[in-house]
């Protein structure tokens, strides 16, 4: 069944203060895996944006079994499920060589670019186009809704400028890992392994429009969330352990 094979050799900027991977530039691999593979499949970039059509990610869910290093190479391997409706599965799997060392599950829904009204797969797609989709999973995974922060603490704010913009006029959605993992001190990630991260995006952020971000611990998750003007934007649940 088709799956989509990337190699990433990860640089000095991919990487934090510890030589891990960064969750935004993980984040940058795994979308870029995502359009290589749509522009494969027949429905990229290059083919939807005449039609005014487009894809945004509402929600990421990655378990990693480790840390990923400056030095190493990092295999992606991607491929779509069938589509339900308005939703659009997309499954990873992460290997360094011969090593599984993460998995991720996306889902994606597709835009008229104009409006940003949500669009069914009818709207691009035939029936006859799924039939030879993997149907296999990287990851089954249901828990999309994250709990709500109803005691935490504001940690710091960022405005929206240029450079957090993509294509969509928008803050692109690996803009907002480093605006989230940003609550952390860089003491406190000091010898921390990353095993899951669970993003949604509630809303986009536009250009001069300030984010709040806070957070609270329960002891096993840590939550963030980000508000403009107390309306929920951006939400995040992460596992950290020594």
């Amino acid at each position: 069944m088709y799956r989509h094979k990337k190699d990433y050799e990860l640089r000095y900027t991919d990487v934090d203060a510890y030589d891990n991977l960064k969750l935004s530039s993980l984040l940058s691999f795994l979308e870029e895996s995502a359009c290589l593979s749509a522009d494969e499949l027949g429905f990229g970039y290059k083919d939807i944006a005449p039609k005014h059509f487009g894809f945004i990610i509402a929600n990421w869910y990655i378990k990693l079994e480790r840390n990923i290093k400056l030095g190493e190479i990092l295999t992606l391997h991607t491929w779509p499920l069938k589509p339900r409706h308005l939703i659009f599965l997309r499954d990873f799997e992460l290997y360094c060589g011969d090593e599984k060392v993460g998995v991720a599950t996306a889902r994606w829904c597709m835009i008229n670019t104009d409006t940003f009204a949500f669009l069914p797969a009818s709207a691009y797609f035939k029936e006859s186009d799924f039939d030879n989709y993997n149907t296999e999973r990287s990851i089954v995974f249901s828990e999309w809704k994250i709990p709500a922060i109803t005691d935490g603490r504001e940690v710091y704010s960022k405005v929206v400028r240029f450079n957090d913009y993509d294509h969509y006029f928008h803050v692109n959605n690996t803009k907002y890992a480093d605006f989230l993992t940003d609550v952390f001190s860089v003491e406190e990630l000091k010898d921390k392994t990353l095993k899951s991260v669970q993003i949604t995006y509630v809303k986009q952020c536009k250009e001069g429009e300030k984010i709040d971000f806070i957070r609270s611990d329960d002891g096993v998750y840590i939550f963030v969330e980000g508000r403009v003007n107390g309306e929920l934007r951006v939400q995040m649940r992460m596992k950290l352990e020594d």
